[in-house]
């Protein structure tokens, strides 16, 4: 399910099935407290955080799940070993509801995010 463009998180997840919304509430908690200075955005229609003008994390329903966005082009490649068992694109980490992003690997995905110059 593509809920349509929303100007804030809460409008983006309120339309959700309940386990989605969950999910992505729980993502949206873990991301703050990695990133506290991060301001909540939105991007390309998706929640997401900047960070110093930079956006550092977005997330976003699927049809069948759920799906991680770095904003960057090497985010995904720097951690492609700890990455390996979930379905990828270039640019996106897809999870379920029934198996979130462990806590750890959200950390690591924003920290090596953080850490790139661009």
């Amino acid at each position: 399910m593509k809920p349509p463009k929303h100007q804030t998180i809460d409008e983006y997840l309120a339309p959700l099935p309940d386990d989605q919304r969950a999910t992505l509430e729980a993502l949206r908690a873990t991301i703050r407290a990695l990133a506290p200075g991060a301001e909540e955005c939105t991007s390309y229609g998706m929640p997401a955080f900047r960070l110093d003008g930079k956006v550092i994390a977005g997330f976003a329903a699927r049809a069948h799940g759920c799906s991680y966005y770095p904003f960057s082009g090497t985010t995904l490649k720097t951690l492609a070993s700890e990455l390996a068992k979930y379905e990828q694109t270039k640019g996106a980490l897809h999870f379920s509801p029934a198996r979130p992003l462990p806590r750890t690997l959200v950390r690591k995905l924003v920290k090596a995010r953080m850490a790139e110059g661009d």
